[in-house]
């Protein structure tokens, strides 16, 4: 991945379940969705999905299986 220069001003954060390490994603909310991107390797690029990608994400992630759609 490449950085994403429309990202330079998202905020980004992380879950309050990563225990403070540095081994897990961040989300930022921008425009129509989310960008993820490894905490370890914040300037090695992020990707975005739209708000339909986010919420199938989070639907896959919390029924442990795989994103559909």
């Amino acid at each position: 991945m490449t950085p994403d220069a429309g990202l330079s001003g998202a905020q980004w954060r992380k879950s309050s379940y990563s225990g403070g390490g540095n081994d897990c994603v961040e989300i930022a909310f921008v425009d129509g969705g989310a960008a993820v991107r490894d905490s370890k390797d914040p300037e090695g690029g992020a990707f975005r999905l739209p708000a339909s990608g986010w919420q199938g994400l989070l639907a896959a992630v919390r029924a442990g299986g795989p994103a559909r759609g």
